[in-house]
Order: structure tokens, then C-alpha cells, then sequence
């Protein structure tokens, strides 16, 4: 059964859209909402597979709902609406399907066919991730990970540490920033900065750790803050709060001679 919810502010929209579901299997409509607020609070209380939406609603618009709901708990989405010019950013917001009122029961059923085939992928997903859960969680004699092991964009990506170059952080999300390449994680910086070897990384500002290894020079600016330049370039600030952290590390990496003075250090550079 793929549990939904039908969100729309019109009372008539909404009868319609049940009677369209009845003819159709494997659908339990477990809330129907008539505003954004309502939306996203059946949202986070019922945890639906599928979610039927319209744009434009008393309070918060669909998109809105989008925005207020993280992403792995994100159902599949259909839109359901009058309004034809907001198709793009429904797909940009990876909408599943745009339903334009009026549409009629193979339209519908159409989409719902898409919804299914979605649903039955993430399941096998789902029993995949439990296998890498219970690797990640598994604590094997060291708090320190020297391979990080993660979901993201559908994938498993197994990463050793000393490939990151630095890491970002934004309310609840952290970027992993590898080369080229960037991962986004659902995790806070400060349980991540946990898994992480501190004798390799630092925290250079409240939203940002660098690996000690990539950088190539420190730049100092004005009231004790400096620029930590990479070797391949990237700019990070380095705020006066954590100069300290910055400073122990690369004492402790600079050879015997030079932790006098004599060598680089975070005053001096």
C-alpha cells in the first residue's frame, strides 16, 4: 500500500481526488490538508510514499511545503494544478509527475504507475541501506574512522578521510569537498568532526574543517583572522576563535627545529 496525502485548498478538488483513488489499488489516503501549514504537519506525522500536491494554497505554497521537509523524508511527489507556468520549477523541485486540472482518471492513473515503479525502488533501496547502516554504526575498536561509509543521491560511497580536502557545514547539512567532487550529508559538523583523525583535521571556523595535509599557505588578513589557502588554490577563512586549534596542528607537524619560532607558524604566516 503506498500511504498519501492529498493537499489541496479546494474542498471539490480534493473530493475528486479521492474518488479517482478509490478506483485504483494498492492507495491509502491517510490525511487530506487544505493549506501548506497543514500540509507539512501531516507530513512529518504520517510519513507518507507519496504525496499529491497543488501549488497554490492559503499560507505556504506548494513549493514551500517542498522546502520545509528534509530530504530523506521526502515522499514521492505529484502536482496537482490549474496552472501550467509553474511545470519547470516543479521538476527542478524533482517532482515526479505535473498533473494539470482537469485530468481524468488514465491521466492519473498514468502517474500513479510512475509513483509505484519509485516506490518499489526505494524499497530495494531501503534493504540495501540497512546492510550499510549497520557497517557505519559499528564501532570496530576506533572512534576514529579512517574510511567514511554514507547515503547520498540514491548511492552508497565508501571514502577513505585523508581524501577530503574540507568540509562545510549549513543548518543540518555538511558538504564533503574531495577534489572535484562534493557529497551532501545529513549530519551536524560537530558529530562528523567526531569520526574524523584529529591530528589531521581542524576546525578553522564554525562551519568549516580542513585537512591539515591540503593546505598550502596561510594568508593573515586583519583583527587576528587569516586565509587558509589550499594546494589546489581554494580560499577558506580561518576565524581568530579557532587559531588555536590551527595553530597545535601544525606544531605538531612542523619538524623538531623549526617549533621554536624559526619555522611557519599561524603568527607568523
Amino acid at each position: 500500500m503506498m500511504r498519501t496525502i492529498i493537499a489541496d485548498d479546494e474542498r471539490l478538488a480534493r473530493k475528486k481526488l479521492r474518488i479517482l483513488l478509490g478506483s485504483e489499488p494498492g492507495i491509502e489516503v491517510v490525511a487530506e490538508c487544505s493549506d501548506g501549514k497543514q500540509t507539512i504537519a501531516a507530513l512529518r506525522a504520517h510519513k507518507p510514499d507519496l504525496l499529491l500536491l497543488d501549488i497554490q494554497m492559503p499560507d505556504i505554497d506548494g513549493f514551500g511545503v517542498l522546502r520545509a521537509v528534509l530530504a530523506d523524508a521526502m515522499p514521492v511527489v505529484i502536482f496537482t494544478t490549474a496552472h501550467d507556468q509553474y511545470a519547470v520549477r516543479a521538476f527542478e523541485a524533482h517532482a515526479l509527475d505535473y498533473l494539470l486540472k482537469p485530468f481524468d482518471q488514465g491521466r492519473l492513473h498514468h502517474a500513479l504507475n510512475r509513483a509505484r515503479a519509485e516506490f518499489l525502488k526505494a524499497h530495494d533501496r531501503e534493504t540495501t541501506f540497512r546492510i550499510f547502516d549497520f557497517l557505519t554504526k559499528t564501532n570496530f575498536g576506533s572512534q576514529v574512522d579512517k574510511r567514511l561509509v554514507f547515503k547520498t543521491g540514491g548511492r552508497v560511497v565508501f571514502l577513505e578521510s585523508d581524501e577530503i580536502d574540507w568540509l562545510s557545514a549549513a543548518a543540518n547539512y555538511v558538504t564533503l569537498n574531495v577534489g572535484t567532487e562534493s557529497y551532501l550529508l545529513r549530519e551536524g559538523i560537530g558529530h562528523i568532526s567526531e569520526r574524523l583523525d584529529p591530528d589531521k583535521f581542524v576546525r578553522i571556523h564554525r562551519s568549516t574543517i580542513v585537512n591539515v595535509d591540503k593546505i598550502k599557505e596561510l594568508q593573515p588578513v586583519n583583527s587576528g583572522e587569516y586565509i587558509v589557502v589550499l594546494k589546489d588554490g581554494k580560499e577558506l577563512s580561518c576565524s581568530r576563535g579557532y587559531r588555536a586549534g590551527l595553530q597545535r596542528l601544525i606544531d605538531k607537524n612542523l619538524p623538531g627545529e623549526n617549533r621554536d619560532g624559526s619555522g611557519l607558524s599561524v603568527d607568523e604566516a
